[in-house]
């Protein structure tokens, strides 16, 4: 294309209706349509939006937490999303009737072979109501390894669309070299950087701070534009029946402490980054910004070397077994006359 497109984007920071999928799927609905109303094209959403971060995983310290915390999983799993479902379709429709993309963080509950295994999850629904695809957090970080399992490669991919190629990443991803490098060589444009950054990691400690740089870096880098979503949580917004309501009087408020923002290709904040509570980011974006800055640096064009370096994505479905049916018996018209 001799020029590329302009549009405004939205990134939400809102507290979901923590552990309650079918509540927060309506307010998801509701923030879908304020940001169209106000002229988004597409509106990205935090990490495991749908139904909550399991927060709870780092602050368990004893075996009798820890029996609590298999009750919070189970609650959790019976909150998840399938793929596909009727959540799934209540999204799609949605955007469909908003004439956005969405980008949605979500507790995925896996229904291929029933394991009961949760993972960490991006659904990228198209401004038609469809199901563009979805991405498995690859490495699920320290703690995260109790609640999910780890994705493949099948969703490392970069989708073409009339607002650019977009594509995304899930928090520590971002400091995985090679998935950035696998989204870029496909061209990426729009990038969407989901996050949640509970407490203590505020604006004010190395923690926090490297979440901001690893965004621009990532912008910076990969010359694309970054849409980062963060997640927002009070003690308030915990259920009034949550399962360590006691231990939890304890804990920081707010327990998800925001932080997000749009980023251009040359590093630098276009909205945000927002600490101060809930609240939706926007701003314009204009592709036409890229071709400028990749004349400098484009680290998987002018600025590679094949030569030296070869980065190889396994995007094969990986598959817990694989099962080898015996072949029909052979019809007596089949079989050969020497027999």
């Amino acid at each position: 294309m001799d020029t590329l497109p302009s549009f405004r984007a939205a990134v939400v920071q809102a507290s979901p209706v923590f552990l309650d999928r079918d509540a927060t799927l309506e307010k998801a609905v509701r923030l879908i349509e304020e940001a169209a109303g106000r002229g988004a094209q597409i509106v990205v959403f935090p990490e495991t939006w749908i139904p909550g971060y399991p927060l709870w995983a780092s602050r368990i310290q004893s075996w009798r937490e820890l029996r609590t915390g298999h009750r919070l999983f189970v609650r959790l799993y019976r909150n998840a999303v399938e793929v596909p479902s009727p959540a799934v379709d209540a999204l799609c429709r949605t955007a469909r009737k908003a004439e956005v993309y969405v980008v949605m963080g979500v507790n995925e509950r896996e229904r291929e072979f029933g394991r009961g295994t949760l993972y960490n999850t991006i659904l990228f629904i198209g401004k038609d109501g469809r199901l563009l695809g979805k991405h498995r957090k690859l490495m699920p970080t320290f703690h995260e390894r109790t609640v999910w399992g780890m994705g493949d490669g099948t969703g490392l991919r970069v989708y073409e669309t009339d607002i650019g190629r977009l594509g995304g990443l899930i928090c520590w991803e971002h400091w995985m070299p090679l998935t950035g490098y696998a989204l870029w060589a496909q061209g990426e444009q729009v990038h969407t950087a989901l996050w949640p950054w509970p407490a203590p990691y505020g604006p004010s400690t190395v923690e926090g701070e490297m979440h901001q740089v690893a965004n621009r870096h990532y912008a910076y880098q990969g010359r694309c534009f970054v849409l980062s979503a963060c997640a927002w949580l009070t003690k308030g917004d915990l259920p009034k029946d949550f399962e360590l309501a006691e231990q939890a009087q304890g804990w920081e408020d707010p327990l998800l402490v925001g932080g997000s923002a749009i980023i251009g290709p040359n590093g630098r904040y276009l909205a945000g980054p927002l600490y101060e509570g809930e609240g939706i980011l926007y701003a314009d974006l204009d592709l036409n910004e890229i071709p400028a800055r990749k004349q400098s640096l484009d680290v998987v064009g002018h600025y590679a070397r094949p030569d030296v370096f070869q980065v190889t994505v396994n995007r094969t479905r990986q598959v817990p077994a694989t099962f080898q049916e015996p072949p029909p018996p052979l019809r007596p018209e089949q079989v050969p006359d020497e027999l």
